[in-house]
C-alpha cells in the first residue's frame, strides 16, 4: 500500500484490500512481534553462514551451522527464511560414467558427421538413451522405450543435440 500511496488514496487501496483506514495505520505503528524482530535476527546469521560457504551451504548446512553454535530453531523455519533470502545452495552430482570404451579398439565411425537431416523418408533413423538419475546409484535408462524415428519425420532442429548422447544409423541401401 505504501508504495502505491503516490498514485492512489489509502482510502481506495483499504477499501479493495477490505481492511478499515484506522486498521492500516494502526498495522503500521505497531511494532514487529517478537517472533518476527527473531527471524531479522536469524536471517543475518544465515546470510553470513551461506556466505561463508561461499554460496554453497543449503537449508540442512545453515541448520547444521547453527546447531553448533548454539541457535537451535527448526530446519523448516531455517529454509523460509532462506527462502526469503532469496539465496539457495549448491548441490553438485557426479555423474558415474555409463560406458568404458575399450582404448584397444577403433571408435565407432560417425556415419552422419552430425548432420541430421534426411533427403527422404527411411534414409536416415535417429534415437536417443535418457538416462534417470535415482538414489540409487548409477542412473537408469528410462522406462518408457523411446522411439527410433526416421529424421524425416521429425521437425528442424529438434534431433538430437551436439552433445553426441543420441544415436544414428544411416540406410546403406539407399534407393
Amino acid at each position: 500500500m505504501t508504495a502505491h500511496q503516490a498514485v492512489h488514496h489509502v482510502a481506495t487501496g483499504c477499501r479493495v484490500l477490505g481492511v478499515s483506514p484506522s486498521g492500516y495505520y494502526a498495522w503500521r505503528k505497531r511494532p514487529l512481534s517478537p517472533h518476527a524482530r527473531a527471524d531479522v535476527e536469524l536471517s543475518a546469521h544465515i546470510d553470513a553462514s551461506h556466505r561463508a560457504s561461499r554460496g554453497t551451504y543449503g537449508a540442512p548446512r545453515v541448520h547444521a551451522e547453527l546447531a553448533a553454535l548454539g541457535i537451535h530453531i527448526g530446519r523448516k523455519r531455517v529454509a523460509r527464511l532462506i527462502r526469503a533470502l532469496g539465496v539457495q545452495g549448491v548441490s553438485r552430482r557426479r555423474w558415474p560414467r555409463t560406458t568404458l570404451r575399450d582404448p584397444a579398439q577403433p571408435p565407432a565411425p560417425d556415419l552422419v558427421a552430425r548432420d541430421f537431416t534426411a533427403p527422404g523418408p527411411d534414409h536416415l533413423w535417429v534415437a536417443d538413451i535418457t538416462y534417470i538419475p535415482t538414489g540409487g546409484g548409477l542412473p537408469v535408462p528410462g522406462r518408457r522405450p523411446r522411439r527410433v524415428e526416421s529424421a524425416r519425420d521429425r521437425p528442424s532442429g529438434s534431433w538430437p543435440s551436439s552433445t553426441g548422447t543420441g544415436c544414428a544409423w544411416r540406410n546403406r541401401a539407399a534407393p
